[in-house]
């Protein structure tokens, strides 16, 4: 009875795995088909042999390139709540032009869209001029007040008697599906807008958006050119919707220029490198969107153009955190390596330079450190190459052990050589030509040794020329003294 039981749990036991995980076979071949299905999918999309799927892409590559050239003005201008707040605000126009056209015509959705967010700028401009109320405050009433009110009015034209075909929902999240080819021709007239204003009124724009002041005072219309720049931007935001959505259509416009800011400031390049971002985002989030046939285009082309800045933020080699804090990293352990070697210099000065080696015991000294932390810098030396270690036995029969002495190499010596001579010599500088007193230029020099290349080291010497000392009767290594190395036939150094 007892033997039964054990066999009836087993065969429960594997007849639930077998239930969870499935015959391995089976599970195999369901997993070649996955990776035969999207290999199929990749190259179906790369091939661009379905025409709708070449205006899919066209369409979203051109809206890319939109957004991330009008991005750019936007982020370097500070707008970026503008923009979503234009975004928001055109969602009851599209809402209007639908019922007045009683079809989803993209000249009345568009034209709808672009009263719509005029007046909630007007509205706000209203707000801020004749009352206490703030911009910041002003946009966010404009932008909850206006995006609600489409909302409302899109959920009761879905519902009325066919509303229901005209799919509006899809202007709030963006859909590839239903994109024609009549609906590029107003992604590639804001196109032509962007890229004429840019060439003809880059200058004018710039000067504008950094100092406006300066723009009045030579006889710019500001006004206007604001007004322009709104205008294209609420057209761009328009014609971007249907793809986009009018959640996310800001993203594309600040994610790709906010990438671009961490490569280069320059505006021109600036521009460029966000359309082309932008650009890439819609690529990507395309296919994305299409291997996976649930996700939504909108969702997925935000984070892609997420994905891109972070990647940046992260791995740019210039000035991503990553590859900057590993530079940091290296700065703070030359610097550490430099600071030691200055003190092996210092401990060997003291001995007036009779012996090419000291003990260990008094670099502990200088350095203030205990032997434990002076054994991982004397590691890190001899790592380098800049030292090596010396054992000196006892002599005769002291009951002394043997102690260990640091020499350092040629490369070593050098190195140290050029730190002191760096310090010492800034500390002559600011005595004689800045009027420092000499008791307060030892900080500013500890900072300054470590950044001084040989170009400005050679101009310290001859605005000083050539001096031999410091101003605390300190012999400054010269030139050759670093060539000639240390030995003990060339010590002590070269008196003046």
């Amino acid at each position: 009875m007892v033997a039964s039981n054990r066999f009836f749990k087993l065969g429960a036991i594997l007849t639930a795995w077998g239930l969870i995980a499935g015959n391995p076979l089976q599970a195999s071949t369901g997993s070649t088909a996955a990776k035969i299905d999207w290999a199929s999918k990749t190259v179906e999309f790369l091939s661009f042999g379905d025409p709708s799927m070449q205006v899919i892409v066209f369409g979203v590559v051109l809206i890319g390139l939109n957004c991330g050239l009008m991005g750019g003005y936007i982020v370097t201008r500070r707008l970026a709540m503008f923009g979503d707040t234009l975004s928001h605000a055109v969602l009851p126009g599209i809402a209007v032009g639908y019922s007045l056209s009683q079809a989803k015509n993209n000249w009345s959705l568009m034209l709808g869209a672009t009263l719509s967010g005029f007046a909630g700028v007007w509205i706000i401009s209203l707000l801020t001029r004749h009352t206490k109320i703030k911009m910041d405050s002003a946009m966010g009433i404009i932008l909850s007040g206006f995006y609600a009110l489409g909302i409302c009015l899109i959920s009761y034209l879905q519902k009325s008697s066919g509303g229901g075909m005209a799919n509006l929902e899809n202007y709030l999240f963006g859909s590839l599906v239903g994109l024609s080819q009549d609906d590029l021709f107003p992604i590639l007239l804001c196109l032509g807008l962007v890229i004429s204003a840019f060439v003809f009124l880059s200058k004018e724009l710039l000067v504008t958006g950094f100092d406006p002041g300066y723009a009045k005072s030579i006889g710019l219309p500001v006004g206007l050119l604001e007004f322009s720049l709104s205008a294209l931007l609420a057209f761009c935001i328009v014609s971007s919707l249907q793809i986009i959505g009018v959640v996310l259509v800001t993203a594309l416009l600040i994610i790709p220029a906010a990438s671009a800011s961490l490569i280069t400031a320059k505006m021109s390049r600036l521009l460029l490198l966000s359309g082309i971002l932008g650009a890439v985002s819609g690529f990507i989030g395309c296919f994305v969107s299409f291997l996976k046939a649930g996700l939504p285009a909108g969702p997925v082309i935000t984070l892609c153009s997420a994905f891109i800045f972070l990647a940046l933020l992260f791995l740019h080699p210039a000035r991503g955190i990553i590859p900057l804090w590993i530079r940091t990293l290296r700065r703070s352990q030359k610097i550490r390596l430099e600071n030691t070697l200055k003190a092996c210099y210092q401990v060997l000065e003291d001995s007036s330079f009779k012996q090419d080696s000291f003990p260990q015991t008094l670099l502990s000294k200088r350095r203030r450190k205990s032997d434990g932390e002076m054994e991982g810098e004397i590691n890190a030396l001899v790592r380098h190459g800049y030292a090596t270690r010396v054992v000196s036995p006892s002599e005769g029969h002291s009951p002394l052990p043997s102690e260990t002495r640091i020499a350092l190499t040629p490369s070593g010596w050098e190195v140290a050589c050029r730190i002191i001579r760096n310090h010492r010599l800034w500390e002559l500088y600011l005595t004689q030509e800045a009027s420092y007193a000499p008791d307060h230029v030892h900080d500013d020099a500890e900072k300054i040794e470590h950044l001084i290349g040989e170009k400005t080291i050679r101009q310290l010497e001859r605005i000083l020329s050539n001096p031999r000392l410091d101003p605390h009767g300190k012999l400054i290594p010269s030139q050759a003294d670093i060539d000639r190395g240390l030995s003990h036939t060339n010590f002590p150094l070269t008196e003046p």
